[in-house]
């Protein structure tokens, strides 16, 4: 392949390879000169090229290369010089002159024809002189052309048009008259063809779409019979735009006027199109009476194609064409619909219906933006008023005998339906922008819509009650006055039959709403709907003509109260039962009964109560009950009539639902009387239309849609092209199963639509025979096989053994049975594949593969495919050949490639061979399709055929007619298949690999040149498959591109394909991503990007795409390149979120910010000058006509905080302006504008959003100073902002999840201390105060309107924000209390440092909190008190309050649970704070309480208090209260501690434990958890706990916190006791020292002794942080001894557990102290040892400053030394003492530091102190040794008199200190003294000159002044004096 990269056609390379290479060696060289021409000056080679490119066109090139050649040439001539171009142009003529029509001449011929149109299309007007002989040649060969010639004539006659232009004038009759003809080809590409040629050519001819306007439209009308989509779409392009220019020509009015031709009006357009929509193609050439003896139905491809069309027309004409013309288009569209030829049998009303609706949504849908969508719904609601004024009219005029007006209300059925789906599609799109629509009494939406109620017509009741469903849904606020309305009229109507029904259909699609409504309806409105239904059916019976109705209405609203799940039927259940038992007769006696009396109406109304009940309850009847009721149906049938067929069929399709829903089991006795019944379900049904594939599809292997050509599911077109498929999918409509209207909608669809009750009945007969036939003995199974379906359809049978096997294959537990049950299986199988509907091979082969796998038999498969296998050796027939093709495939695909790799040789050879029968595309596809599904399947396995499936693929790219586009499908998914299987290895670079992976890059080229979407669809696939598993080789310069190109695309496959490959690539190389896009479109044509780049048109597509999963795929790739790309590129991302964010910002509320609008006002007036000149006039076309709307600005406002964490994780720079170039913090203008937009908009969950944005910003920049303004920070310029966007969340009718997210915002803001003004921060205050208002007031006006848990949450997000800024609070009042002195002795600069917390006064905060505080700490306490009873396990669940809490309900306690889960760890945060200031001496009495507490709560604060509902209340004292005030706290908190969730968020935990904390500090709770020990001893083991799962080191030091304040507690505890045992009993000392742990005997329990609980946390702590401490890591061989170096917040923790474990032997008697020590100690000096070292700032570590002072603390215990324990204490104290000494010598401890300033000076002369106390306490005989230790150590700090000078004044004092220690200790210990000083003269001779120094300095002191003392007193007082 290299060879072929050289600018010549390298001919001796080619000479040398095979015949079968030369095309792709041709074909490669051809593209690389493609990429080459352009940049290569051609001049000198330019003769020899011609010559090369010539002569190829005569070697019979293929399809691909033709357009290759065709494209280099006249590149080639477009560059170089056109000397040779016209001989080069008449060589052409001749070849396509020429009379050789033989097969191998005509790629040839086909060449030279695509040359011609290159020619014209690159050079136009150049060659203009030669144009009218070539359109000749042209036009004359395509006479005589076959298909495959005339598609590629058209399509060069199309280039030549549009390089020519206007000037090709004089042939365009010509073309026009040789074309139209060829319309109705038989051949589908050369309809394409036409097609495209002919939209060509009206953009210059004009009397195309003048004078010839009706010609063509009855052209395309006809071009339209028997079409497939591709024709369908290709003519609706071109009968919509020749429409659309007929009514608004493009061309300058000039040539009009010349011609001086009448311009059609839009009346006579409409109705033009309306003639198709209406009659099909033939009604012009016909007579009206023929048609009508015709019967004339309409041609359904016609209306699907007319329908494209007028979507096309309207496109082509633009929003605001429609926006100004809406009431016209409109009142058109609805009247095409009520015309009788569209409604003639009611399938094909509902397929009209359908069209209709589906021109309105793609149209008003997308083209239109919001505010124009509110206008056009107004529009529609004027057309729904105005045909209801016509119906009632008709209805009240009932005695006038007149036909018309029954006719007229049957055709307003149907434009009610269209219209009120639109609308409600409309109001679902706008969410809550379209609050509008509802508030303005002029439009009457309300009315309008539940004024059709009341319509005759079931259909149009049904589509009025799922447009209130819309509105309910889109505004949740109208739902409960919705559904109040709906039941009081209901109450009123009674007697009205269709008020009863309509009314009911209403309350039951509200009700189905409801789960689309995150804060759901009040509990109470489920009993309403409970009660009225059971009015209904109790009176039914009472009058009737109305009892059907009352029944159906009944039954309708008990189905659609079990919508809102558990938590509410719970409550109706055995009322529920009753209603139920009363339908259906109790036992088959009475069954029998029955039958022999009632009427056929009496029947009717049973019949229906039946199936009501069925689909309420779906459990099940007694099961023979329930078939004998079944068959009873079909007796009543013959008795009565065939009206009760809907009934009876309504009832047999609910109990097949029901019985597939329950497990087999339950109904295992009635099995072969079911299996008779449905069997007659489907053998016996009418209608042999319906019954073969609604069901058979979606059975299919999702993969073989290009077989069944099912992709037309995938297209924008799905809900119309569904009708013209055989089957009856599309023919879904409300009317069919009213049950529909409140069940949830299947994915995908945006209107429930089920299908036809005959069609629903055998689709449910036969998922139920799935169910219940591998239940079946094996028996019956071939009786049934072999006898029952004989008589089936073919079809029919392959279904239904199709849900049988694919139903054993899900459970696997069954097994198809004994060979007779397998065999007669198979032979109908079998028999199956060679059945001429496509269908059915497919689910043949399906059910083939399924079998294989189910059974699992080497020898079973072997048969199976050995059948194939002589089958496809012997037949001749396309039928044959291609389902035995598609067996070995699916049986591949089941079995997989180690169970079928025996045949995998054989397989592959055969459908190799298969694949090259070019006579027949359809055995190609299929067998192709076949090698695809082996290939995925064997994996590893195909690797040895790889190279020969890769070069058939090859050829058949190469040579294939692009018009088989299926063959090309599967070629694509081929190849893609093959990639995969070789996967990574294509990185490689041996020669076969880079021959696999160039061939599988030269395939990609093709299919993606391919003008079929699908094909371009898999070609990216492949391409995004080869990124995969080499991104090196692919070129992204140029996939890029096409890339965008696709994303404009009107398919939505290549769509979605397009963007699912951008996802991939942005995943890696997002920057280039982006790049290859904006430079692509400078140079591709096509590209539509503007200056925001590829994300812009993203962004842009969110509006338009509807697809759920093309929406996910763009957030994701928009995702991906925001993480990548936004924080080095801030301002540009900001700007598009900015863009986007600002359609908000339309609304009136929008309130100019601070500053900037003139800046951007300038810079907007630089930028129209450059754009104006670079963009020439295409301003209109690029920028996207509609604003963006509601769903992508909430998309851009979760860019924009993904945008500020993204900053926040780079670079802690971006919040720092002294830093700033393009960081976040020069846009926080620009973001708090986003944020406020976004916060103040009509949409809630964009409120939410930018809510969410507003606190994240507030977090995010609260301590950012203002460098200008020192002491200031950044957020104070935009206080009015903020306070301005929270404002509205607190009003009154806002949804109580905003304004509880506002709250949250609120208490961030107060909270951050960016308020330096009281009357500011009292501004946003009051709106929390406003709240709390509200709290206290019970039941708001929101709270009617969702459901009780929403005001639970409201008023939890309040208490919980006044929580979090009370703590902030006691917080700023806290450090402002331990600040003071420092303050008032600062100077000003100091002042500054302090910022805002100055200005404020330190207590202005609390002072706003303080007057709350009463009613606030009784409210926490009762939040807290539902947190806690609603934490209990479920097995307590019955000690619940039967009425619910002070906040909850008893009925929506389970979402209950989750609001109290997100708020009551700051509430216990507030309470510990409440209780500690004050709390503890605050009693509460009840009627404070009462007082506190809104009405609704009033039944809890007997809870609260602790007493039973109804006792007088008894008054406690206030020890008893504080009591269970702590037990409240202790409780929560132990029990959150225990298990806290991993996704807790972690200031749940920290605001716990500081919670603890704080609690702690107060005597009232020490108190009580010292007398309790076990309490202490539990609270510990749950904070040990707590350690081993959380591991931040904020949380370990927390924890470290509370343990300190246990044993503190404990220590003044053990204290008390002691000192009132002295007081008690003076003459016996030494008893109280016993008191403590460990007793007489020293022993520690463990579980009951708070030290070892305490131990077994701190050790934990210390070995977490230094591991080598543990003797398990030390003793290990691979340990190695190092010193560790702590980070700071290590040795923080580590000081800290130090410290507490010194205070521990105080919580001991002495017996337990000696337990103790010897592990204390030896942990305190390891870690002295360990952490002894020597830092570069020469700070002492705080752990060596703990150490040594815990070694002080247990030195000094006075508890120890009784005449016990003093022998072993002294021993202990000595060991100690040695290590250190021991260490100290290895380390050489103190001398290491000589002090820098006082801090360290302190440090060294307590380690000296310390050293000092052990020499005193050592014995005689140890005594030199010590001092051996302590006297060097106090020389080294000695300074010679040289050095004294200079010394800093820590030195100085540190000589004086060492000095006075010596003289000190010399007479202290003389012997001692001497034998060190002797060993060491050096000694000697430095201590005596700093003495005679010393005795000099004192002398030349006092001569001067008296003498002052020697040095300070160290500021650290020991408590015990050593001296």
């Amino acid at each position: 392949m290299e060879l072929a990269h050289s600018l010549l056609l390298n001919e001796e390379a080619l000479a040398q390879i095979t015949e079968a290479k030369r095309p792709v060696f041709i074909f490669e060289w051809l593209r690389f000169l493609d990429k080459v021409l352009v940049a290569t000056d051609v001049k000198e080679k330019q003769k020899k090229l011609v010559e090369q490119l010539t002569g190829l066109i005569s070697s019979s090139p293929g399809p691909p290369t033709r357009k290759l050649l065709a494209k280099n040439l006249a590149a080639l001539y477009s560059i170089g010089d056109t000397f040779t171009v016209f001989q080069t142009l008449d060589k052409c003529n001749d070849i396509i002159k020429s009379k050789d029509d033989t097969a191998a001449y005509l790629p040839t011929k086909l060449a030279a024809v695509a040359c011609v149109g290159a020619f014209y299309e690159k050079m136009g007007r150049m060659l203009g002189s030669s144009f009218p002989e070539t359109v000749n040649n042209l036009l004359k060969s395509l006479k005589s052309a076959e298909s495959q010639g005339r598609s590629e004539i058209l399509m060069s006659l199309q280039k030549v048009l549009n390089g020519l232009g206007g000037a090709a004038a004089s042939c365009h009759r010509d073309i026009y008259k040789n074309a139209r003809s060829l319309l109705t080809d038989r051949s589908m590409a050369v309809r394409c063809a036409v097609a495209k040629c002919l939209l060509e050519l009206q953009n210059e001819a004009v009397f195309m779409w003048t004078a010839e306007l009706e010609n063509v439209a009855t052209l395309c009308f006809k071009a339209l019979e028997n079409s497939n989509y591709g024709v369908r779409v290709a003519v609706s392009k071109l009968l919509g735009t020749v429409m659309a220019t007929a009514l608004i020509p493009k061309q300058a009015t000039g040539t009009m006027m010349r011609q001086n031709v009448k311009r059609a009006t839009l009346e006579e357009v409409l109705e033009l199109m309306a003639t198709g929509f209406l009659r099909g193609g033939s009604g012009f050439l016909k007579s009206g009476g023929e048609m009508l003896k015709v019967g004339g139905s309409v041609n359904r491809e016609v209306r699907v194609g007319v329908t494209q069309a007028y979507v096309v027309f309207v496109t082509t004409l633009g929003g605001q064409w429609l926006e100004r013309n809406f009431a016209t288009f409109l009142s058109h569209v609805l009247d095409l619909v009520s015309h009788p030829r569209a409604t003639q049998t009611h399938v094909e009303a509902v397929y009209s219906r359908r069209c209709v609706s589906f021109i309105l949504r793609a149209t008003v849908g997308s083209l239109l933006g919001e505010k124009a969508q509110i206008a056009a719904a107004k529009e529609i609601c004027q057309a729904i008023g105005k045909q209801m004024k016509a119906v009632e009219a008709v209805v009240n005029d009932a005695n006038s005998e007149n036909k018309s007006g029954a006719a007229d209300v049957a055709a307003s059925q149907h434009v009610m339906v269209c219209a009120l789906q639109e609308l409600g599609s409309l109001v679902q799109s706008l969410n809550a922008t379209a609050s509008p629509l509802i508030q303005e009494p002029s439009i009457g939406l309300l009315e309008t819509v539940t004024s059709v109620l009341l319509h005759p017509s079931m259909a149009a009741r049904l589509a009025a009650a799922w447009c209130l469903r819309c509105v309910a849904v889109a505004l949740p606020f109208q739902l409960t006055p919705f559904l109040d309305r709906c039941a009081e009229r209901l109450n009123n109507l009674k007697t009205s039959p269709e008020a009863v029904s309509g009314y009911s259909f209403a309350m039951a699609a509200l009700l189905g709403g409801v789960h689309q409504c995150p804060l759901g309806i009040p509990h109470a409105k489920g009993k309403m709907v409970v009660s009225i239904a059971e009015d209904l059916l109790r009176t039914a019976a009472q009058n009737s003509r109305l009892s059907l109705q009352r029944t159906q209405a009944g039954w309708l609203l008990l189905g659609a109260l079990m919508t809102l799940g558990p938590s509410v039927v719970r409550y109706h259940l055995p009322k529920m039962l009753l209603l139920w038992r009363n339908v259906f007769p109790r036992s088959l006696k009475e069954l029998e009964a029955e039958k022999a009396r009632g009427d056929s109406f009496t029947w009717q109304v049973t019949l229906e109560g039946r199936a009501g009940a069925l689909i309420v309850e779906r459990t099940p009847v007694t099961s023979p009950l329930s078939l004998q009721m079944s068959k009873m149906c079909q007796i009543l049938i013959k008795a009565h009539g065939a009206h009760l067929k809907a009934s009876a069929a309504m009832v047999r399709l609910r109990l097949y639902d029901i019985l597939a829903l329950l497990p087999p089991k339950t109904y295992e006795g009635s099995f072969n009387a079911l299996l008779r019944e449905l069997v007659a379900e489907f053998t016996l049904t009418d209608n042999s239309a319906n019954t073969t594939t609604s069901l058979l599809r979606s059975l299919c292997h999702y993969d073989d849609s290009v077989l069944l050509g099912s992709w037309l599911q995938e297209t924008d077109h799905k809900s119309i092209e569904d009708q013209v498929t055989k089957n009856a999918s599309g023919s879904g409509a409300l009317e069919h199963d009213p049950s529909s209207i409140y069940l949830r909608i299947p994915a995908g669809e945006a209107v429930p639509g089920p299908l036809p009750l005959g069609v629903s009945v055998i689709d449910a007969s036969v998922a139920l025979f799935g169910v219940v036939f591998p239940h079946v003995s094996y028996k019956h199974r071939s009786v049934y096989i072999s006898v029952q379906f004989q008589n089936l359809t073919n079809a029919l049978f392959v279904w239904i053994l199709l849900r049988w096997v694919s139903s054993v294959s899900k459970f696997r537990l069954y097994t198809l049975g004994p060979e007779e049950v397998r065999k007669s299986a198979l032979t109908l199988v079998m028999g199956a594949l060679d059945n001429p509907n496509p269908i059915l091979r497919c689910a043949a082969g399906e059910a083939l593969g399924r079998m294989a796998q189910v059974v699992g038999e080497a020898s079973f498969i072997a048969r199976m495919a050995q059948y194939s296998f002589d089958k496809l050796k012997s037949a001749r027939d396309v039928v044959s050949r291609t389902g035995h093709s598609l067996a070995l495939g699916c049986l591949h695909r089941y079995v997989g490639g180690i169970g079928s790799g025996q045949h995998l040789k054989t397989s592959v050879s055969i459908l190799l061979a298969l694949a090259q029968d070019g006579t027949s595309p359809e055995v190609q596809t299929w067998s192709l399709h076949s090698l695809a599904l082996i290939v995925d399947s064997s994996g590893p396995m195909y690797r040895g055929y790889v190279e020969p499936t890769l070069s058939l693929v090859l050829t058949l790219l190469l040579t294939v007619p692009p018009s088989h586009t299926e063959v090309h499908q599967c070629l694509g998914r081929c190849l893609g298949a093959i990639i995969t299987t070789v996967g990574p290895e294509l990185q490689g670079n041996g020669a076969t690999i880079s021959t696999i992976r160039s061939s599988c890059l030269v395939g990609c080229a093709i299919t993606q040149d391919h003008s079929d979407s699908l094909v371009q669809a898999a070609a990216i696939s492949c391409l995004q498959q080869l990124h995969m598993f080499a991104p090196r080789h692919v070129n992204l310069s140029s996939l890029v591109p096409s890339l965008c190109v696709h994303l404009c695309s009107s398919h939505l496959l290549l769509r979605r394909a397009a963007v699912a490959c951008l996802r991939q690539l942005a995943q890696r190389e997002a920057s280039e991503v982006c790049e290859y896009a904006m430079n692509a479109h400078s140079r591709h044509q096509g590209v539509n990007i503007t200056e925001t780049g590829l994300e812009g048109v993203l962004f842009g597509m969110l509006d338009r795409e509807t697809d759920r999963k093309l929406c996910s795929d763009i957030h994701d790739t928009l995702g991906h390149m925001l993480s990548s790309l936004a924080v080095e590129n801030l301002s540009h991302w900001l700007m598009l979120c900015k863009d986007v964010l600002a359609a908000s910002s339309d609304m009136s509320t929008a309130a100019p910010l601070g500053g900037g609008k003139d800046e951007e006002m300038e810079k907007k007036d630089e930028m129209d000058d450059d754009t104006m000149f670079t963009t020439l006039g295409e301003e209109d076309k690029s920028k996207p006509s509609v604003a963006p709307r509601w769903a992508t600005r909430v998309f851009a406002a979760d860019c924009l905080c993904r945008v500020i964490m993204l900053c926040e994780n780079a670079n802690k720079a971006h919040f720092d302006l002294a830093l700033a170039h393009d960081f976040l913090v020069l846009h926080l203008s620009d973001l708090i504008r986003m944020a406020f937009m976004a916060a103040t908009d009509h949409s809630n969950q964009l409120r939410m959003a930018g809510l969410q944005a507003l606190e994240d910003i507030i977090k995010k920049f609260a301590a950012v100073p203002e460098p200008e303004f020192p002491g200031h920070v950044i957020l104070e310029q935009y206080q009015a902002n903020v306070g301005a966007a929270l404002r509205p969340a607190f009003s009154q009718d806002t949804p109580s999840d905003i304004t509880a997210k506002a709250c949250q915002v609120c208490s961030a803001w107060i909270g951050s201390g960016v308020v330096s003004d009281l009357n500011d921060l009292r501004r946003v205050h009051n709106l929390l105060v406003s709240s709390l208002d509200k709290v206290q007031a019970g039941k708001g006006s929101s709270s009617q309107l969702y459901r009780e848990s929403a005001t639970t949450m409201e008023k939890l997000a309040v208490l919980k924000a006044w929580a979090e800024v009370y703590v902030v609070a006691m917080k700023i009042k806290k450090e402002a209390e331990t600040k003071p002195k420092r303050v008032s002795k600062s100077t000003e600069e100091d002042e500054d440092d302090f910022g805002t917390v100055d200005e404020l006064p330190p207590d202005s905060l609390i002072t706003l909190v303080q007057p709350e505080l009463p009613a606030l700490s009784r409210l926490w306490l009762a939040a807290l008190k539902d947190y806690a009873l609603l934490t209990l396990p479920a097995e307590f669940a019955t000690q619940l309050p039967p009425d619910g809490g002070a906040f909850y309900t008893p009925e929506t306690i389970d979402t209950a649970r989750l609001h109290y889960r997100n708020s009551w760890a700051p509430i216990l945060h507030a309470v510990a704070l409440w209780l500690n200031s004050t709390g503890f001496n605050v009693s509460e009495s009840t009627e404070e309480t009462a007082a506190a507490l809104p009405n609704s709560q009033k039944r809890a604060t007997s809870i609260m208090l602790n007493q039973t509902p109804g006792t007088p209340p008894t008054t406690k004292s206030l020890p008893e209260i504080n009591k269970d005030r702590m037990h409240l706290i202790l409780g929560v908190s132990i029990q959150f501690l225990c298990s806290p969730r991993p996704e807790e968020p972690v200031e749940h935990v920290t605001s716990c434990l500081q919670a603890l904390h704080t609690l702690l500090d107060s005597p009232c709770a020490r108190i009580h958890i010292a007398e309790d020990q076990l309490l202490g001893v539990e609270l510990l083991s749950v904070l040990h706990r707590l350690l081993l799962t959380w591991d931040p080191p904020s949380v370990q030091l927390l924890v470290t916190g509370v343990v300190q304040q246990i044993v503190r507690a404990a220590q003044d505890y053990l204290q008390e006791k002691r000192n009132t045992l002295n007081e008690d009993d003076n003459e016996e000392k030494e008893n109280p020292l016993a008191l403590g742990e460990g007793g007489e005997s020293g022993g520690l329990v463990p579980g009951k002794s708070l030290v070892f609980a305490a131990m077994e946390l701190l050790m934990f702590i210390l070995v977490r942080h230094m591991p080598h401490l543990s003797s398990k890591v030390s003793d290990s061989p691979s340990h190695v001894a190092a010193k560790s170096h702590l980070s700071e917040e290590s040795a923080r923790l580590v000081a800290a557990t130090v410290n507490i474990l010194s205070d521990l032997p105080s919580l001991c008697s002495p017996a337990g102290c000696m337990t103790i020590l010897p592990t204390i100690l030896f942990l305190i000096t390891r870690v002295l040892k360990e952490t002894a070292v020597k830092s570069a700032d020469n700070q002492v570590p705080p752990p060596v400053t703990a150490a040594l002072q815990g070694i002080k603390t247990i030195v000094t215990l006075p508890t120890v030394k009784t005449d016990e324990t003093q022998k072993q204490w002294t021993g202990l104290i000595r060991s100690t003492l040695a290590s250190i000494l021991e260490d100290s010598q290895s380390v050489c401890f103190l001398p290491i530091y000589r002090p820098n300033n006082n801090l360290e000076l302190l440090a060294v002369q307590e380690g000296i102190k310390v050293l000092e106390t052990l020499v005193a306490l050592g014995e005689e005989q140890n005594r030199v040794q010590l001092l051996a230790l302590l006297v060097p150590t106090l020389i080294s700090y000695l300074l010679n008199e040289n050095a004294f000078a200079s010394a800093s004044t820590a030195s100085k004092d540190l000589h004086e200190f060492a000095l006075q220690n010596l003289m000190h200790i010399g007479p202290l210990y003389p012997h001692a003294f001497k034998t060190v000083m002797g060993a060491a003269p050096e000694l000697k001779t430095r201590l005596e000159t700093a003495v005679r120094a010393s005795q000099a300095s004192q002398a030349k002191a006092a001569a001067r002044q008296p003498p002052p003392t020697v040095h300070s007193t160290p500021t650290i007082k020991l408590k015990t004096s050593f001296f």
